[in-house]
């Protein structure tokens, strides 16, 4: 059995209905896992980019790639992985903790203060996949009262 491989897809697509359940549907129907998904329209155009990243052997991946290219509204898949891939985090925690050390640690994730209540700060680090899950663990310190993670976006380098 071969090694499973992170892979980010970009798939260009028509921007009509439906798509994005029929994406799902292929995903779903052969029982592969999509990690993160994220959608957005191309602008100026009639196409959208769903950035799909998923996990698989090599011959897993190709199948996906293949199914995805036999779909109709597919313009292109784009599987080049010198990429670069970016995921945003929210996170809320409470004013009456100690925010020593905060600062750093925004700093070291590109994070900054997105929102402050009387009650509350939410942070936004925008960073790696995997830098990410770092900062979730280290941010735990700061009792984060809730956690939303977004999918990752990609664009290919020149």
């Amino acid at each position: 059995m071969s090694a499973e491989v992170r892979r980010v897809l970009s798939v260009i697509v028509k921007n009509e209905h439906s798509v994005l359940s029929r994406i799902s549907g292929l995903f779903a129907g052969r029982g592969y896992n999509i990690e993160s998904l994220t959608v957005a329209p191309i602008p100026e155009s009639d196409y959208s980019r769903f950035t799909i990243v998923t996990k698989g052997s090599e011959r897993v991946i190709e199948q996906i790639v293949k199914q995805l290219n036999k779909l109709i509204p597919t313009y292109k898949v784009i599987e080049n992985q010198n990429v670069v891939e970016k995921e945003m985090l929210l996170v809320k925690i409470p004013l009456s903790t100690n925010l020593s050390g905060l600062d750093a640690i925004l700093k070291g994730y590109n994070g900054i203060v997105a929102n402050a209540t009387e009650d509350s700060l939410i942070l936004m680090a925008v960073d790696d996949a995997d830098r990410i899950c770092n900062f979730i663990k280290i941010i735990k310190k700061f009792n984060p009262t809730e956690v939303v993670r977004g999918g990752s976006v990609s664009m290919e380098k020149a």
